[in-house]
């Protein structure tokens, strides 16, 4: 069940209704509050900007009452800085991302960028190192080696200062296993957008890394996702939207917001046949655990 009108913040006026641009309707509300662990809500994809308290009350009204708010580059990171302090329903992570790493090193400005992440995520509601990783898809040939290299060093900011990593990983799933296990991983590891196999999610099963779940899990082509889903161990499963990307079926290619986690939820539920007030308590308990108290 939906409500035929997306939250009131997220409506464009008439004159500029586009159906490829227009947020979808509001889903029921969950039984049990969630978080959303990964939104970048300083992206605009729709056809309206959206506050950031405005985007937390529309996720709170259907049950969704915390996000990490992710930084990508060093002005999105600045960004995540600011919200968390405008907003305590956020935490953040920061990070410059695995395609902007070749573009700063290109500058000759990595090494400054990294640092003013470290600078960054010693602020108390930082809690993740993150965006990083690698990303095959996107960055080819001498990328690559900035590429690593700044994942390496994410790694060690996110174990020198206690953190948690949040991987991007697309069409690189054995080179990132394979840095972590070179590096060392930190004591908490969340593969965010989970885009493996049942083979990926026994490595996490068997490292004790999260797997965060998006509305990609919901396509009807993502059986991949579905059966990875089913054997991952339960407190090691959480949720997130990736918005404004990423919007869950039957609304794909609309732009995507953190009221929509309870369809991703749902289908969740439908493929562990857990009870849907059971999953929810257990993706809040598991995103506590990985990331520490909204308090």
């Amino acid at each position: 069940m939906c409500n035929s009108l997306a939250p009131a913040a997220y409506r464009a006026s008439s004159e500029d209704m586009d159906s490829r641009k227009e947020y979808p309707p509001a889903p029921e509300p969950l039984p049990v509050p969630v978080m959303d662990n990964h939104t970048h809500l300083d992206f605009r994809h729709g056809l309206i900007e959206v506050s950031v308290r405005d985007a937390m009350d529309s996720a709170e009204a259907v049950g969704v009452h915390g996000a990490v708010q992710v930084g990508c580059d060093l002005e999105s990171s600045r960004f995540t800085v600011q919200a968390v302090d405008a907003d305590p329903r956020l935490l953040g992570a920061v990070a410059i991302h695995p395609n902007d790493a070749p573009v700063y090193a290109g500058r000759g400005e990595l090494e400054s960028a990294l640092a003013e992440i470290e600078e960054l995520a010693a602020h108390p509601r930082i809690r993740a190192i993150g965006e990083t990783g690698l990303d095959f898809f996107r960055t080819h040939g001498e990328g690559l080696v900035a590429q690593r290299y700044s994942f390496r060093r994410h790694i060690d900011i996110a174990k020198r200062l206690g953190l948690t990593l949040q991987i991007h990983d697309r069409d690189a799933h054995d080179d990132v296993v394979q840095v972590l296990m070179e590096e060392g991983a930190p004591e908490r590891v969340v593969f965010h957008c989970f885009s493996g196999d049942e083979e990926l999610a026994r490595i996490c099963n068997q490292n004790g890394w999260y797997m965060s779940f998006a509305g990609t899990m919901t396509f009807k082509n993502a059986g991949n996702l579905r059966a990875a889903l089913a054997i991952a161990e339960p407190q090691r499963i959480l949720v997130e939207t990736d918005s404004p990307f990423l919007t869950p079926h039957p609304y794909r290619g609309r732009p995507n917001a953190s009221y929509m986690v309870p369809y991703t939820v749902r289908s969740m539920a439908e493929v562990t046949g857990d009870d849907l007030s059971e999953l929810c308590s257990r993706l809040a308990e598991n995103t506590l655990e990985a990331y520490g108290s909204w308090a």
